[in-house]
Formats: C-alpha cells, sequence, structure tokens
C-alpha cells in the first residue's frame, strides 16, 4: 500500500529521464526514507519507556522485536478504531438490511402511491422540459429531484412485485435473526467482564487452545464453535459497515465512476488494519477461545487487566447505548415535538433514512 501510495505520487527525481523506472526509484528510495523513520522513532521511543539493559538489547533485533511490536502497534489502533465502528455497526445493520429486503406491506396501497409518484414524475419532467438553458441552477435542482422521485419509484415497484413470503417472511426473520447474534454478542461480553473479574485465565495473552482437532474449545461442542464462527464474521460486516457510517469517515465511501485511486488506496489500507484487528477483538472479548492471535499473544498490553477490562466495557457500554438510540429514535422525535424541542436538532437522526423517509405524496413520513 505504501509503494502503490508513492508510486503515484512520484514524478522522478530532476535530472533522471522521464518514465516508469524514475518513478520506481524514486519511490523505493521514499520508503528506505519511511522505514528508517518509523525504525527511529520506534526505537528512541522504547528508549525513553524501558532504560533496562533487556529492553535496550532488544533494541538492536530487528526481525524478532522490531516488526513484531510494529505490527501489534497497528492492531492497537485498529482495535481502538473497532471499538468506535463495531457498537456503531451493529445498530446500523437493522437499517442497512431494512433498505436492502422488502419491508411487509401493512395498511399501505401501493397502487395509490406508484400513481400519485407517477403523476409527480411527469409534472416535474413537464416543467424541467419547460425550463430554458440559461436557467442552469434550477435545472440542476430539478434534475435531482427527479433522480430522487425515479429512485422511490423504483423502490416502490420492487415493493409491488415482491411476493408475500418474502415482504411477509424473509424481513422479519432477519431483522429478528440480527437481534439474536447483537443480543448473544452483549452477553458474551459481559460474561467475559465477569471472567475477568474472578478468572486470571481468561486474560488474552498466554491463553493457547488444546489445538485444533484435539478437543472442542466451545463447552457446546460443534453447535458453540459454529455460532462463534458466525459471531466473528456478524462482527467483521458490522465493523466495516460501521466505519463507512462514522461521519469521519464518510467520505470513504468508494463511488461508482468517481472514486481515485487514492481513495482506493485508503479503503485497502483502512479494511486492511480492520481486518488484522479483528483476531485480537475477538480473542478480547472473550468471543472465541481460539488462538488467533499468534505473535499477538507476546506483547505486554493484552496482559493488563485494566486495558482489557477497560476494552470490555467500552464495548459493552457503547453497544447498548447505540441499540437503545437505535430503538428509541422515533419515541424521542415525538417527545421532543411534543415539547416544542424539536427546533432545537437535539436529536440527530438524519442519518437513518427510516425516520425521515420522503413518502410517496411528498411530506415526511414519521412513526
Amino acid at each position: 500500500m505504501p509503494f502503490a501510495f508513492f508510486f503515484l505520487e512520484s514524478e522522478g527525481f530532476a535530472g533522471l529521464k522521464r518514465g516508469i523506472r524514475a518513478r520506481i526509484l524514486e519511490t523505493l528510495v521514499m520508503l528506505i526514507l519511511l522505514a528508517l523513520l518509523i525504525l527511529g522513532i520506534v526505537w528512541v521511543a522504547l528508549a525513553l519507556i524501558d532504560n533496562d539493559a533487556a529492553s535496550m538489547e532488544s533494541l538492536y533485533d530487528l526481525w524478532e522485536f522490531y516488526l513484531p511490536y510494529l505490527y501489534s502497534c497497528i492492531s492497537l489502533m485498529g482495535c481502538l478504531l473497532l471499538l468506535l465502528c463495531t457498537p456503531v455497526g451493529l445498530s446500523r445493520m437493522f437499517t442497512v438490511m431494512g433498505q436492502l429486503l422488502v419491508k411487509p406491506t401493512i395498511l399501505e396501497d401501493l397502487d395509490e402511491q406508484i400513481y400519485i409518484i407517477t403523476l409527480e414524475e411527469e409534472a416535474l419532467q413537464r416543467r424541467l422540459n419547460g425550463l430554458s438553458s440559461s436557467v442552469e441552477h434550477n435545472i440542476t435542482e430539478l434534475e435531482q429531484e427527479l433522480d430522487n422521485v425515479k429512485t422511490l419509484k423504483t423502490k416502490l415497484e420492487r415493493r409491488k412485485k415482491a411476493s408475500a413470503w418474502e415482504r411477509n417472511l424473509v424481513y422479519p426473520a432477519v431483522m429478528v435473526l440480527l437481534l439474536i447474534e447483537t443480543s448473544i454478542s452483549v452477553l458474551l461480553v459481559a460474561c467475559n467482564i465477569l471472567c475477568l473479574l474472578v478468572d486470571e485465565t481468561a486474560m488474552p495473552k498466554g491463553t493457547r487452545g488444546p489445538g485444533i482437532g484435539n478437543a472442542s474449545l466451545s463447552a457446546f461442542g460443534f453447535v458453540g464453535a459454529a455460532l462463534e464462527i458466525i459471531l466473528i464474521f456478524y462482527l467483521m460486516v458490522s465493523s466495516v459497515v460501521g466505519f463507512y457510517s462514522l461521519r469521519f469517515f464518510g467520505n470513504f465511501i468508494p463511488k461508482k465512476d468517481d472514486t481515485t485511486m487514492t481513495k482506493i488506496i485508503g479503503n485497502c489500507v483502512s479494511i486492511l488494519v480492520l481486518s488484522s484487528a479483528l483476531p485480537v477483538m475477538s480473542r478480547t472479548l472473550g468471543i472465541t477461545r481460539f488462538d488467533l492471535l499468534g505473535d499477538f499473544g507476546r506483547f505486554n498490553w493484552l496482559g493488563n487487566f485494566y486495558i482489557v477490562l477497560s476494552y470490555n466495557l467500552l464495548f459493552a457500554i457503547m453497544t447498548t447505548l447505540c441499540l437503545v438510540r437505535k430503538f428509541t429514535s422515533a419515541v424521542r422525535e415525538e417527545l421532543f415535538k411534543a415539547l416544542g424541542l424539536h427546533k432545537l436538532h437535539l436529536s440527530d437522526t438524519s442519518r437513518d433514512s427510516e425516520t425521515t423517509k420522503p413518502s410517496a405524496n411528498g411530506h415526511q413520513k414519521a412513526l
């Protein structure tokens, strides 16, 4: 990833012939300088923290100390990022699946809504054809509004064409499944917090499983192991959804025919950091007892009781708060309206498309 970034930014050193070779040479020089810079920063930081003889001797061991330590630092940053992304993603999964699936039709006349939205589309099309080309600002606004109307019409037609079992069975089943998986994840973290308080062997550092095929790592046997695998994949998907749901990383979302190579590299780096931290987070939260850590088990921060306990507590609290905020957003909106506080914008629900979704007649649909 650093090579790809520096290669895109390189132009070749002055005095050399322009071409691929000059750009590759400049990229390699930049990579060497970057490696020396990181090496020096790590050396100075460790020399300031640990001044004993053993630590000073380990500073000269590049392969056994530097690279694993640097990898552990990257994984630690990924764990902190996952601590923000995963709780948000667990609550956003309900919204995302609600947008992908067809919702049940309860007290709704889809034919009437499609008829109304068709009339609105025709009216916008006539207004757009009647405007002169000199009024560019109005034309842009009307085109944007027309695209939104067409998108809404497509969704309504899809809901109308969906079968009865898809509307009335798949959507509730998926929502119940997401709720069960999220609840199990929070319960496992809560149980792990209790285990950390009463049992020292629950710490992720230094714990080695019996090995693959020797004994079951779960008290429930094959079913428990399969549940752990499902939960880890669920956390992986939720972390990616939560990452792109954060405001700071919202601009990282790739767009068709409008994504620069630098943004693609940024997305790849982000996914790599999250994926390298996922095994550490899964073991730290007690989702699984299988040794997913590898060389991560050798580092001191995984053996710090207060860091591991704080990580579990923060994850459980943040996940619970995100879920409560998700499922009580409609009630809070109604309370704010009843108290006359909705004009102050105290409730930030603009990111949830379900709470402020335009209906077919152009008004705002609210629960």
